[in-house]
């Protein structure tokens, strides 16, 4: 064991299996005193089970840290505080939280339910909320603290997952935000963007929805090929656990791309290309006026769903 996060406590959620677990326990091995927090529950956010979280604290354990369980839900804002609560109770102080709780109802938009709508925004996005309002008071008080959300490469855009890709790009939004107000009293809010072979990106039924994107044309071989040939999530986790460290306090606000085959810098959203013109003098924007400039400010574009030709007879 390593001793980068030696007295540190960290609250990780989903912390049962996939991402969550690997984070877990790869700040474990540093050191770190760690909440498991999950529900036990399957991808699809239904029912619950306390095993996945104790199994988790039986393996931080044996790296010679301190473990306890939590198994609510992060969309309850009261079972969030209570995850944050036992890191308190238990280890003294919170110095790390770790969002990488999630579920998947994969669903075109035109199938998708409220329901499907509801649950995954609450899990993903409120959820990422509930731990953050719970640990920033108690991070802000002692001037110290490491906020690490999981955000995914839906969020610019995603097929058949539109609940999921919204509620990550909300998350990206949060961590921004967060960072900038948090900053100041030596609170770091940054988000990792993972691709990894976990239940959730490949298990039957997703595996079988990717193979249905290549059929119908929205994905090429290609593209299948390289989603689908992924690491194990203990391929990236050292990435968060950096990110947990001393040596990253002045990293704030960023989001990183963490894979076992890479490691990358999402650049911030920004406009690429301006018309500036007098509104004192020209008024308000005509359509003859946008229609002009539209064909130089989308130089290069290329429609990511163009309509099918129709046939010709």
């Amino acid at each position: 064991m390593a001793d980068r996060l030696k007295g540190r406590n960290a609250v990780v959620t989903g912390a049962g299996s996939g991402i969550g677990k690997a984070v877990a326990l790869a700040l474990a091995a540093e050191g770190a005193n760690i909440v498991v927090c999950d529900l036990g529950g399957g991808v699809d956010g239904k029912g619950a089970s306390t095993s996945l979280a104790d199994a988790t604290v039986d393996e931080c354990k044996k790296l010679g840290v301190q473990a306890v369980p939590q198994y609510g839900s992060v969309a309850d804002f009261k079972a969030a505080e209570a995850m944050i609560q036992a890191c308190v109770s238990n280890f003294g102080r919170i110095d790390i939280l770790v969002n990488v709780a999630g579920i998947d109802r994969a669903r075109m938009i035109w199938n998708l339910s409220e329901e499907d709508w509801d649950v995954v925004i609450a899990v993903h996005l409120k959820g990422t909320f509930n731990t953050i309002r719970h640990a920033a008071p108690l991070m802000r008080e002692q001037k110290y603290g490491r906020i690490i959300n999981t955000i995914s490469e839906a969020f610019v855009g995603t097929v058949g997952h539109v609940n999921y890709g919204a509620a990550k790009g909300g998350i990206t939004s949060l961590t921004y935000a967060v960072a900038w107000e948090l900053g100041r009293y030596g609170v770091t809010c940054n988000a990792i963007c993972p691709r990894a072979a976990t239940r959730m990106t490949m298990g039957p039924d997703v595996l079988a929805g990717y193979k249905k994107r290549v059929e119908s044309g929205l994905w090429t071989k290609e593209k299948y090929d390289e989603v689908t040939h992924v690491a194990t999530a203990d391929y990236l986790a050292a990435i968060p656990a950096y990110l947990a460290t001393d040596k990253a306090g002045h990293i704030n606000g960023c989001i990183f791309g963490a894979a076992g085959a890479f490691f990358s810098y999402w650049a911030p959203s920004k406009e690429t290309a301006i018309y500036n013109r007098d509104w004192d003098t020209y008024g308000k924007w005509t359509i003859d006026e946008v229609e002009k400039c539209v064909p130089n400010l989308l130089k290069g574009y290329v429609n990511p769903a163009p309509p099918e030709e129709k046939e010709k007879k």
